[in-house]
């Protein structure tokens, strides 16, 4: 999002009546102060709307509705995003067309889209279906959107999040080796028993490729929902990670409800929405690594791109123009 979160509304959109649940948990999220994500939904919406050859009249009319409500409400800017993003796309609704002042789209993108090639393999005797690759390849500031989203989100609006993320065509990350993760797993069983927040934090970041802050975030968490996404991501075992759950954090271990819940959620959450949230960390890391670095004032590449002053002359030299100490010119 902010330029496209591109993803967490697939299952909002594409769901049955009714349409609109988890969108307006979102649009609720969007009106707290110090946080306008309506920008960042409506290009979402959008990039996931035009990565779809082909929509329903019950899509499209989500998609309308939904795009309807955005438009009057974000910036110039992000409106000619989505203008450019529909104006080559040819099954662009027309409402929402009429609203960002687009065109009709030329003949030569009405051209129907070619269907998935069925091929039979003679040594097998069965066909299969090539199809194209949907998967969207998130850029680190859609990361960072989705991140300071579900960082702000309570509770139940981070499980919506995670719900909408198992059907959304975000690219995962890889997994992690199964070897690798079984080391990881049981170093952090040890540091739970210890209740060493400290190590475990490390060991996690390690494993998942995080910096050492991103490890600590997760751990601190008061609510715990990045801790089952990263545990899932390791493919935790479930009795693992309700033993971690009762001895890291006194806090946890004292409430049984806190247990149960998280527990619940991690036995339902899929090892796909869990690889997404670990791309979305690593993308916002790099995000907060280009903006930390970023010029401060408009001009400062150009100032160090500029001359080095020319070198200071001797002391000598300066002075010889001037008369020595002690001594009168004729003129003087």
């Amino acid at each position: 999002m902010q330029s496209v979160v591109a993803f967490l509304l697939r299952h909002t959109v594409m769901s049955q009546p009714p349409p609109f649940p988890s969108f307006d948990g979102l649009m609720n999220l969007a009106k707290r102060e110090g946080v306008d994500i309506r920008p960042t939904l409506l290009r979402v919406l959008t990039d996931l709307y035009v990565q779809t050859p082909g929509h329903s009249a019950e899509e499209q009319q989500h998609y309308v509705e939904l795009a309807s409500r955005l438009i009057g409400q974000v910036d110039d800017a992000t409106r000619a995003v989505v203008r450019a993003r529909l104006a080559a796309y040819p099954d662009a609704p027309a409402e929402v067309r009429a609203l960002l002042g687009l065109a009709e789209p030329p003949a030569s993108l009405n051209a129907p889209n070619p269907e998935p090639v069925a091929q039979t393999d003679p040594r097998q005797g069965r066909t299969t279906v090539e199809r194209h690759d949907t998967k969207l390849t998130m850029q680190p500031s859609d990361a960072a959107s989705i991140d300071e989203m579900f960082t702000r989100a309570t509770p139940a609006e981070r499980i919506q999040i995670l719900r909408n993320l198992e059907s959304s065509p975000l690219r995962p990350a890889a997994r992690i080796e199964p070897r690798r993760a079984g080391r990881a797993v049981a170093a952090l069983e040890r540091a739970a028993f210890a209740r060493d927040q400290t190590a475990f934090a490390a060991e996690l970041s390690d494993i998942l490729l995080l910096p050492a802050s991103s490890g600590e975030r997760i751990v601190a968490d008061a609510s715990g929902e990045p801790l089952a996404c990263a545990a899932k991501a390791l493919a935790m075992p479930s009795d693992v990670f309700q033993r971690v759950l009762l001895f890291l954090k006194p806090e946890w271990g004292a409430s049984v409800i806190s247990v149960f819940r998280l527990a619940r959620l991690y036995d339902s959450l899929s090892e796909h929405a869990a690889l997404i949230m670990l791309s979305v960390w690593r993308g916002a890391m790099l995000a907060h690594m280009r903006a930390k670095y970023r010029p401060t004032l408009h001009d400062d590449e150009r100032r160090r791109a500029r001359a080095a002053p020319s070198a200071v002359q001797p002391a000598g030299a300066a002075g010889s123009a001037k008369p020595l100490p002690g001594r009168q010119t004729r003129g003087a």
